[in-house]
């Protein structure tokens, strides 16, 4: 089953309108190279099968064609996509010539893994010639919303979420986490033990949802904070955990100023935790931590939000997610209940945030207002938000 990518290939076409190239980063099996091949086939559909070009740096073949890069690239024109180009690195300097040529006879599609080497060659080797487009999992744009639970369970990876039954899916995810940690992470330019990779992931899956402490974690692991620190910078810079940023201003209030730590794909948090089925999760502990962090993930992917944060004092006030469109505040949360009401909380942060309005997300079927400023809105209906 193949599901169209719409809102990506729609922000890559947006970013080709001003950049003569495009790199595509996201996880490993996240759907890059797909998509890819979607463009690829509708660009050469209007004009021409000699108007694309494809090299994928994990075939033998396509690294040697490419150990000359400006000899094979210069005479390419209509799309070129290069899969995997965090392989060869020091394509960029090439690229670099080719995307400078006045007449552009070229438009490049760059693929990879959001390691070190392609943020910083596409940041400092290509800057000002790059659009940098983030893929991650299915969003709720991009499935039936009937099937929001199935999404929710299973995460957006799509051979997780395609899966022919529960055992498939929580198979191919327990799959992909080894094989995250034994490559990936290696693959990526960090050097670090799997295992303790592994069990230190496994411990921000327990968190999920919880403001981060880094002294704790360190104590649990048998290391340094500064070590602590350097395993939560690598899942979060591989995509595989958010961290979400606590936003604080002169309230005359105690705030937390520490962030809150997600694994960002729900299916794999399930991994993590153990829950291999639908039913170990509506009767774990961590449900509704697992609903707000696929809520939030639902928001920022839906309405291609870059900027979000969440709030709490020390008094006990929280928002779950903040963001700013057009100068004003929006506020979220997030709560596994089937009919949510008004709290003392959301409250604080409509007065003392000076939010516009603020929506609470449940898993129910039916939209409703609390008051002119609150409103009930079912997970379902998040792609149809708007901030007017």
């Amino acid at each position: 089953m193949l599901i169209p990518r719409a809102n990506a290939a729609d922000r890559i076409a947006r970013s080709f309108r001003v950049h003569p190239a495009v790199a595509l980063t996201g996880p490993r099996q996240c759907g890059k190279t797909t998509l890819a091949q979607q463009l690829g086939a509708d660009h050469a559909e209007k004009h021409g099968s000699d108007s694309i070009a494809h090299f994928d740096l994990e075939r033998a073949t396509d690294r040697r064609r490419l150990q000359t890069p400006e000899q094979t690239l210069s005479p390419l024109t209509g799309l070129v996509v290069i899969d995997e180009i965090q392989r060869q690195p020091e394509l960029f300097e090439t690229l670099r010539v080719l995307l400078d040529r006045r007449d552009e006879p070229a438009r490049f599609l760059l693929l990879g893994s959001a390691s070190p080497a392609l943020v910083r060659g596409a940041s400092e080797t290509l800057a000002g010639r790059v659009g940098l487009v983030d893929l991650f999992g299915f969003d709720l744009t991009e499935t039936p919303r009937a099937a929001w639970r199935s999404l929710w369970q299973r995460g957006g990876f799509p051979r997780s979420y395609l899966a022919p039954d529960e055992g498939g899916s929580a198979l191919w995810r327990e799959t992909f986490v080894e094989t995250f940690l034994m490559r990936d992470v290696a693959e990526q330019g960090f050097n670090m033990a799997a295992e303790a990779l592994r069990r230190f992931w496994t411990m921000v899956a327990h968190y999920h949802g919880q403001v981060w402490n880094a002294a704790e974690f360190a104590r649990a692991i048998g290391a340094g904070e500064a070590v602590a620190r350097r395993h939560l910078d690598i899942l979060a810079a591989a995509r595989m955990v958010r961290v979400l940023p606590p936003w604080f201003e002169n309230l005359k209030k105690r705030q937390v100023r520490a962030p809150k730590i997600y694994v960002r794909d729900p299916g794999l948090l399930h991994s993590l935790l153990g829950l291999a089925k639908a039913d170990d999760l509506h009767g774990h502990p961590k449900v509704g931590a697992s609903f707000e962090g696929f809520g939030i993930e639902q928001v920022l992917s839906c309405t291609a939000l870059r900027d979000a944060y969440f709030w709490a004092t020390h008094a006990g006030a929280e928002l779950d997610l903040m963001v700013s469109v057009g100068g004003r505040r929006y506020g979220f949360e997030f709560k596994y209940s089937d009919a949510p009401g008004p709290t003392k909380s959301m409250r604080a942060a409509l007065r003392d945030l000076g939010l516009k309005h603020l929506w609470v997300v449940y898993p129910g079927d039916e939209s409703y207002a609390l008051d002119e400023q609150i409103t009930v809105l079912p997970i379902r209906d998040v792609p149809d938000l708007s901030f007017e």
